[in-house]
């Protein structure tokens, strides 16, 4: 991978990155970091849904590992919230990796694997929201404390580019996919577990490595939540709403893309509370949105609106030479 592989990325990262210096308002800057949380859950699914084809219901079981194990650290132990995000990652992969190996080995694929994810993830909220060393169901509250060692910020702007850093590495990351070894023989699982697996391919392997990678990107996400709320709970950290929208913003932006997970989360969450303002803020009616998304988009534009947005540039191209 070469500098021009990623420079279209770069751009398109700073172009982000000056977004909250053009006047916009606090609920703006709020919207804009939830969605980049979530974009960042979204391209860690990607990792094991898009470019692997093994589709989780679950995610949430990374999301909260990560957002209980930086939380804990702070709050129970006194450490720092960069150590605490290093061991988010740590305790994600590791989580990933159990997951998938006893999901993997048994050779369970398609929706037995998703069921078992989901149920993983579940077993994880009960556990969370019984031990004493989570808070139980009260939660857990990290004290603000403002300044770069404990990831706060006076200025909401430099947490909202602190993670847009995180997305642009899981950005390049997911470039480094679709160019490297390793994302071919993910592809070539993905399309064919059997073929692969005949030509040499160590299969379980390379879905273990996914597992790790997607589960590690994932809980950075559930950390950074954890960092900019500042209190989690096992019914936020371990809830299906992540593992909904981690799996939705793939679809509908484009599975199997690098842009695919940030594109998918702009529009839901720009559809989502759009909706909520012209409804008066009424519940739920941003899930029916979604679920109304993913179906105009299964139907219409089964590569996402990132396959969208090239079929209808190819297209441009080709009429211009034409003429």
């Amino acid at each position: 991978m070469t500098l021009r592989d990623v420079l279209p990325h770069l751009g398109f990262l700073f172009a982000l990155a000056v977004v909250p210096y053009l006047g916009v308002s606090g609920p703006t800057l709020n919207f804009l970091i939830a969605v980049l949380i979530v974009a960042l859950a979204a391209q860690g699914w990607n990792v094991l849904g898009g470019f692997g084809g093994q589709y989780s219901f679950g995610h949430a079981a990374f999301f909260g590992s990560g957002a209980y194990a930086t939380a804990i650290l702070q709050v129970q132990l006194g450490w720092g919230a960069w150590v605490g995000l290093g061991a988010s990652l740590v305790v994600g992969a590791i989580v990933g990796l159990a997951i998938g190996f006893l999901s993997f080995r048994a050779g369970l694929r398609g929706s037995y694997f998703a069921l078992v994810t989901l149920a993983f993830a579940e077993v994880l909220r009960i556990v969370a929201n019984a031990a004493g060393f989570t808070g139980g169901a009260a939660g857990l509250l990290i004290r603000l404390q403002p300044g770069f060692e404990n990831l706060q910020f006076a200025d909401r702007r430099h947490f909202y580019l602190l993670v847009l850093g995180f997305v642009g590495v899981a950005l390049i990351l997911s470039r480094w996919l679709e160019r490297s070894r390793f994302g071919a023989h993910l592809v070539a699982v993905r399309e064919n577990e059997e073929a692969a697996k005949a030509l040499g391919v160590d299969t379980l392997r390379v879905k273990l490595g996914a597992i790790a990678l997607s589960a590690a990107i994932t809980a950075c996400s559930g950390c950074l939540y954890a960092q900019y709320y500042l209190y989690i709970d096992a019914n936020v950290a371990y809830g299906t709403w992540i593992s909904v929208e981690a799996l939705l913003a793939p679809i509908v932006g484009g599975i199997g893309t690098a842009f695919g997970p940030l594109v998918g989360a702009l529009a839901l969450h720009g559809v989502g509370e759009a909706t909520k303002l012209l409804a008066g803020g009424r519940p739920g009616l941003d899930l029916v949105v979604f679920g109304g998304c993913l179906i105009l988009a299964i139907a219409f534009a089964p590569r996402g609106i990132a396959g969208l947005a090239a079929r209808v540039l190819q297209s441009r191209s080709a009429a211009r030479e034409g003429r």
